[in-house]
């Protein structure tokens, strides 16, 4: 019989140090495999590596024998965070001495739970010392999770749908070990002097890496040959600089071109403009850059107009910003010679008739470390319009897709979305590739590698399975100039770049774009995604093979006895087969040949896609009940195959507008979802709340998802029995306070309290057959969910004294706004205490009939806890507050010190008032008392220490010193 112990994840986690590791990864570019290729919602790295990590750890708990008392197995989890802690920084993220000590804690917890199985024959094969079970993610996509795995020593393997995420999973796991330690292969490494290369060490895919560049740089370099004469160089003359004295000292030279700046253009729905196309700006802005401003400003001339570009603060900045628009809510295009609407309705029509155009409105140059502003000119308007065209993907768009808009502006292929020239250098690019793969391969060859014939997609690691290694990686940079260089690319006001195609998950229209210069080396061009392949190459993990497969989630059978966590698809929030078709139709020309199976449709599978689609299933009741069904056989055969040692861990994506509601229930997506993975026969032992979403500018007017929550689940026991709505709650109020005093030792944020306390609340609920009614009915899981709400608060609560339990509810009701006496006197009577001795305490005001608490900031500047005998846990926690507002945490402490470093409750309090905030949605009441919990531990540790009567000793003795 298999035994299961708990593991870290099912205990206790540190999540604060999880949560701002994820989110300083946000911001790093260099070596991130989110650089290599774009997938979206990817989980971050650190988050991945901690989860898996703490799902393999048996808690300290479950070892009595090695740490007999509750303080040694306190003592052992706090290790295991601060390996968490280090293990989660992204600058550990390839040292090996700490993911070493990792991977040991791993494997020595591995064999004791081999031994506790030793004397069962049946789970010799489950449990085989030598071999660590493997690691299995079903959803792989942009795969931070299997890579994870990787990382602490897994085997992993990675399936998908989708062939664009079953690529990138190749390139990330599976490609690099077979080619590890191996030396590059291009002809300039090769020529160099063998006492030369003796001095070098190859390490890792490092090898790899630098061929990538090698050959990157190659293609880049014939793309120049084949059609740089369409990208023509800005040559600053005479004329160019007349009116422009900042343009004097590039007089004669000629500037590299960054990008070209287009407006959309229309006709003109007035009558008497109707032979004219006129321009659609949502903004003349070039740069709002400080003492850099530009614009480009319409000069009309009769019937006919030009854009000339201006510099300095404009006299009208606001009109300058709005660009056609008409401004103010409902805004729509002007006509620029008539200043007649240009209705949407009118656009759309023109756009399907193939009646719209592009003007240039300003070319951006590459000065002496600046950007340079320059006026359009008719040469290279007319030279972007010259590309020839041949053999390009005639994919079409699907009629309808989550976030798309631009098929109403006429746009129904993907070449669409690219101007002549755009598509001209993604078709030499790609079809680059091969030639490159060939070069590779005989350059492979003539280095001493096997040359066996045998593709990577047999098994080969030879001169053929490298050259397409070699191949991948290049085709992704191919990738990223697409991104980068297609006509949905926005023109950065600020920062002076380009803004990618998906700057979020969705393609919508965008009036002025972009068209950056491919061949340049500023923004959006193609050797920076070279060099930033290059770069996750060298970091990606060598030591274990990973195996990557094309998988229905629904269907597969490669979980059987391996470790699980996973980040499915999230309902309706992101249509990944819609939008990787953008990409794969480029791969499609560049990789077919060397990977049949993955391309053999000319788009991704879309019918078995588990995301709730309307316009594919029939509406969206169809939608759901299809996206459900997929997600229960999903979930019911991780259930029934995953390991038994180890929980399952899965990924549950929020949206914003998905929150806690003020009935102490829950959203009804994670109500949903929660039910769904109940259902399955799952145990839900786990529920933590991961910050894992990026939240930045361009998603603050969509629906984004903002954090993650992490589910931990394991399989219902056979035998388990149905208990009473009762019984239910009668266990929540046994089970729940130990939980919390785990949670908070672990110094969970209060803003991660109410979620995390879920994991122990669902615990309960999900490890019996059925929660029943005393009429036999099932209680649902949003039931339990306010259940396990209201025995939290309760919890929280605990044996705190009479006067703290008026003030706690009297703050549910009124905060720190007044109520009527009345209302107060009755509440007091009900918790045994005295109006007049709370305002006696100087935590209340009591006047003309009404009673408000006193805010932090209200509260006496001479109150002393030894004169006041016994104060409240009330009083305790807002002077501590009050005093942490003023003098930070060495202040707090002082204060601490006089009270009792050992009592937590006025902790506790801050736990259940931050709660009170967050349903009431009172934010900035609420941030001091986080701020209170998440220092709590340092303020304790400096009460402790007391550190300031060293520096009263030492102000003493310098002061006698002084007098001497």
């Amino acid at each position: 019989m298999t035994v299961h112990r708990k593991k870290l994840i099912e205990v206790a986690l540190p999540l604060d140090a999880i949560n701002a590791a994820s989110a300083r990864e946000k911001s790093i570019r260099h070596g991130h495999p989110s650089t290599l290729h774009l997938w979206w919602a990817r989980r971050p790295l650190a988050a991945a590596r901690a989860v898996i990590f703490a799902q393999l750890v048996d808690d300290p708990s479950e070892w009595p024998e090695l740490f007999p008392t509750e303080a040694e197995q306190d003592a052992e989890r706090e290790r295991l965070f601060r390996l968490i802690e280090e293990l989660v920084k992204w600058e550990n993220t390839t040292n090996e001495d700490v993911l070493g000590v990792a991977r040991r804690k791993i494997r020595d917890g591995w064999r004791r739970t081999c031994e506790t199985h030793a004397d069962d024959p049946s789970a010799t094969e489950l449990f085989d010392p030598a071999r660590p079970p493997a690691f299995h993610d079903p959803f792989a996509g942009g795969g931070a999770l299997p890579l994870e795995a990787q990382r602490l020593g897994l085997e992993a393997h990675a399936s998908d749908l989708n062939p664009v995420a079953v690529l990138i999973n190749k390139a990330m796991i599976e490609i690099p070990p077979k080619f590890a330690g191996r030396p590059p292969v291009n002809p300039e490494w090769c020529s160099k002097p063998d006492e030369e290369k003796a001095l070098s060490m190859w390490s890792g895919a490092q090898g790899l890496a630098e061929d990538v560049r090698y050959y990157g740089k190659w293609m880049r370099d014939e793309v120049q040959k084949r059609i740089g004469h369409l990208y023509p160089k800005a040559c600053i003359s005479t004329d160019t600089c007349r009116g422009r004295p900042d343009l004097k000292k590039y007089e004669g030279r000629e500037l590299t071109v960054i990008a070209w700046l287009w407006a959309r253009t229309v006709r003109s729905p007035n009558p008497a403009f109707a032979d004219v196309e006129v321009p659609l700006v949502s903004s003349f802005w070039l740069s709002r850059k400080k003492g850099k401003e530009a614009w480009a400003e319409p000069v009309v001339e009769g019937h006919d107009w030009r854009f000339e570009v201006r510099e300095g603060v404009p006299d009208d900045p606001e009109g300058v910003g709005r660009g056609t628009k008409s401004g103010g809510s409902g805004s729509v295009f002007l006509c620029l010679l008539s200043g007649t609407p240009v209705p949407f309705d009118h656009i759309r029509s023109e756009a399907k008739l193939g009646r719209t155009g592009s003007r240039l409105m300003a070319v951006v140059a590459e000065g002496d470390r600046e950007r340079v502003y320059l006026d359009p000119t008719m040469e290279h308007e007319e030279l972007a319009r010259q590309a020839i065209l041949e053999k390009l993907p005639e994919t079409e768009l699907p009629p309808k897709a989550l976030g798309f808009r631009v098929q109403q502006y006429g746009m129904t292929r993907w070449r669409d979305l690219f101007t002549r020239r755009q598509l001209a250098a993604l078709a030499a690019f790609s079809d680059l590739v091969t030639e490159a793969r060939d070069q590779a391969e005989r350059d492979a060859v003539a280095a001493g590698m096997p040359n066996d014939g045998k593709a990577l997609r047999n098994g080969g690691r030879g001169a053929v399975a490298y050259a397409e290694a070699v191949g991948t990686y290049i085709s992704f940079a191919v990738d990223k100039n697409a991104n980068y260089g297609s006509t949905l690319c926005a023109w950065h006001q600020t920062r002076s770049g380009i803004v990618s195609t998906f700057g979020r998950q969705a393609l919508p229209m965008v009036w002025d774009y972009a068209e950056a210069n491919p061949l340049s080396t500023s923004s959006g061009n193609f050797l920076s995604g070279i060099v930033q392949a290059s770069k996750v190459v060298e970091c990606l993990p060598t030591a274990k093979q990973g195996i990557v497969y094309q998988e229905d989630a629904q269907q597969q059978r490669t979980s059987a006895g391996k470790v699980v966590s996973t980040d499915p698809p999230y309902y309706d929030n992101i249509g990944y087969a819609d939008l990787s078709d953008f990409f794969y139709v480029w791969l499609r020309r560049s990789l077919a040949s060397q990977f049949p199976d993955l391309f053999l449709s000319i788009t991704v599978p879309k019918a078995e896609e588990l995301v709730a689609t309307p316009y594919r299933h029939g509406g969206k009741a169809e939608a759901e009940r299809f996206f459900l069904a997929g997600m229960v056989q999903a979930m019911r055969r991780l259930a029934l195959e995953s390991h038994p040692a180890c929980p399952v861990t899965i990924y549950y994506a929020f949206k914003q507008s998905e929150s806690r509601g003020t009935d102490g229930g829950a959203s009804t997506g994670w109500e949903t979802f929660l039910q769904a993975v109940a259902d399955v026969g799952f145990a839900i032992t786990g529920t933590w709340p991961v910050r894992t979403e990026y939240t930045g500018n361009l998603k603050k007017t969509v629906a984004a998802l903002a954090s993650s929550i992490v589910l931990v689940c394991r399989k219902l026991p056979s035998g388990a029995r149905e208990i009473t709505r009762r019984e239910f709650q009668d266990a929540l109020a046994k089970e729940l306070p130990e939980a919390l005093r785990k949670l908070q030792t672990a110094n969970i944020a209060p803003v991660d309290l109410a979620q995390a306390a879920i994991g122990p609340g669902m615990a309960i609920f999900t490890r019996h057959a059925a929660v029943v009614y005393p009429d036999g009915k099932p209680v649902k899981v949003r039931e339990a969910l306010r259940l396990i709400n209201q025995a939290l608060d309760e919890a929280l609560e605990g044996d705190f004294d009479g006067d703290t339990r008026w003030a706690v509810a009297w703050f549910e009701s009124h905060g720190f706004e007044a109520g009527e006496f009345g209302v107060a006197e009755v509440l007091a009577k009900a918790k045994n205490i005295s109006i007049d001795g709370l305002a006696e305490a100087g935590v209340l005001e009591s006047m003309g009939g009404q009673v408000r608490l006193l805010q932090p900031s209200e509260l006496s500047e001479d109150w002393d806890p030894v004169e006041n005998g016994q104060p409240t846990t009330w009083e305790k926690t807002h002077h501590l507050l009050k005093v942490y507002a003023e003098s930070g945490e060495i202040g707090a402490a002082k204060l601490l010190d006089r009270l009792d470093p050992t009592d937590d409750a006025a902790r506790d309090l801050a736990y259940s008032a931050y709660l009170i905030c967050e349903r009431k949605k009172w934010a900035g009441v609420a941030f001091g008392y986080n701020a209170l919990v998440q220092s709590w531990p340092e303020i304790v540790r400096q009460a402790r220490l007391k550190p300031w009567l060293a520096e009263s000793a030492q102000l003493e003795l310098g002061e006698d010193s002084d007098a001497d």
